[in-house]
């Protein structure tokens, strides 16, 4: 019988632990089921053109306060049909992804009063007198579908709206602020997740439950292509406001150069 040299035995101890580190350490679900599904199937699927298109639209919506607030009415219309139909539904999966931290309509309530609330009138109130945008009426009119027929595809709207809004929102938020000289919040509400003190914990958690749904390999696919067409929904409403995307990306610019000269 042979004992191993000290060298011998710390190696093998070293290797034992680290295998036993490899093999309890949790794996990233964004690298597995539907969850990888999802963000490859739309990366691949976007376009040099779709990408361009969507941050152009997004800079339009910045260039001015009007833009800015016709992307709220638009978003508000979009996220009440969403979040009716994810109440009026009883498809579990559907329900399993729905957490309160991630609903939307009350800070874009929030938003819309502090824009147009001049005359104490509730955000329902005012928006009672404005009519969705075509682009938004498709996108609203998509949503109340699947909900009928197919109410699991639900899921490609969340997946899209709620992680995106996630991933890029104090981003945005702090690009529109900036932009239109908003301040303390005021006009992004939209944009902050109070509920959410770890975004990277969240969304990992989210992910984890999406891959733990069960769902067959067609209804999968199925969810891919509907989170892609989500996503040419979200470009058409951005492409449909009237702002200059060079006034909004200039005028950041020089914001923010101000900022770090520290005069603003």
């Amino acid at each position: 019988m042979f004992l191993a040299s000290r060298s011998d035995t710390t190696d093998t101890t070293t290797t034992a632990t680290r295998k036993v580190q490899d093999e309890t350490e949790e794996v990233n679900p964004r690298k597995l089921g539907l969850a990888l599904q999802l963000d490859d199937g739309t990366r691949k699927s976007h376009s040099m053109a779709q990408n361009t298109a969507f941050v152009s639209g997004f800079f339009k919506g910045l260039a001015n306060r009007e833009s800015y607030g016709a992307l709220l009415k638009s978003l508000y219309f979009v996220y009440d049909a969403m979040e009716k139909a994810m109440d009026e539904s009883d498809e579990y999966r559907v329900q399993q992804l729905d957490l309160p931290a991630l609903r939307r309509v009350t800070s874009l309530e929030r938003d819309l009063e502090y824009f147009y609330g001049n005359n104490g009138d509730s955000a329902k109130s005012f928006l009672s007198n404005v009519q969705p945008s075509p682009a938004t009426r498709t996108y609203v009119a998509r949503i109340e579908q699947v909900a009928k027929s197919k109410p699991y595809l639900l899921i490609a709207h969340q997946y899209t709206r709620y992680l995106g809004d996630l991933f890029g929102g104090q981003m945005m938020g702090g690009m529109a602020s900036s932009t239109l000289g908003l301040s303390n919040g005021e006009g992004t509400a939209f944009y902050e997740f109070d509920q959410i003190p770890n975004t990277q914990a969240f969304i990992t958690k989210w992910y984890k439950l999406l891959n733990d749904l069960d769902l067959t390999e067609e209804q999968k696919q199925e969810i891919v292509d509907e989170a892609n067409l989500v996503f040419d929904m979200n470009v058409g409403i951005l492409q449909e406001l009237e702002g200059s995307p060079i006034q909004a990306f200039v005028t950041l610019a020089i914001n923010s150069f101000k900022a770090r000269l520290g005069f603003a």
